[in-house]
């Protein structure tokens, strides 16, 4: 089954540009796409995509408050924000208001066709960049942590692969291993941390 996706972006051109990526990849699937975060949150609940691509400057309503009455009409449905913007109010707003991955509109598409499917599969993707601007930010705030001690020596090489900003496939080549097997270790992580998303694990990985 593809991967249903759907696009909030005003910029007419930018719009079906992506409609255009995503509805000619193979597995992917372009359900619909709003040139306001009214109209996406009118239509997204009729047809439930499996992916949003959100941007934040929309006029109107923003993307962030866009996300955050989307993902209590949707909660199954995963929020990654594309977006110009790489200050750190804004990663930190679009994620605590529920976005599960924050990419720049510079991303190549198949590097964004690759976060979508890694968001799929469960990861919360973000640009080197970006990561680097949140693991910065958590390294300036909070006492140290002792939480990440009974992970095992690989599962905190995959946990430090995701604080730079990885990518699965990336983590895979990296550490020789299979690209399933990144998927088993980083659930294992989850568990041990209790969390839920790549940020919460590289937060507790950075205050160790």
């Amino acid at each position: 089954m593809p991967i249903t996706v759907a696009i909030v972006e005003d910029n007419d051109q930018l719009r079906g540009t992506l409609a255009h990526v995503i509805g000619r990849a193979n597995g992917f699937e372009c359900v619909s796409h709003y040139g306001s975060a009214e109209a996406a949150l009118e239509g997204l609940p009729r047809q439930s995509p499996e992916v949003v691509l959100m941007d934040i400057n929309l006029p109107g309503m923003n993307g962030v408050e866009c996300v955050r009455r989307l993902k209590r009409l949707l909660p199954e449905t995963h929020v990654v924000m594309l977006t110009v913007y790489e200050d750190t109010e804004n990663i930190f707003n679009a994620l605590a208001a529920g976005a599960v991955g924050y990419l720049l509109k510079r991303t190549k598409s198949a590097e964004l066709l690759e976060a979508i499917r890694e968001v799929h599969r469960g990861g919360s993707p973000m640009t080197t960049h970006i990561a680097r601007k949140v693991t910065q930010s958590f390294q300036s705030t909070g006492p140290a942590s002792h939480s990440t001690e009974n992970l095992s020596q690989r599962e905190q090489e995959v946990l430090d692969c995701l604080s730079r900003g990885f990518l699965y496939k990336e983590i895979a080549d990296k550490l020789n291993i299979g690209y399933e097997t990144v998927h088993t270790y980083i659930r294992r992580i989850y568990e041990k941390l209790q969390v839920r998303t790549r940020t919460e694990a590289v937060a507790k990985f950075l205050k160790r």
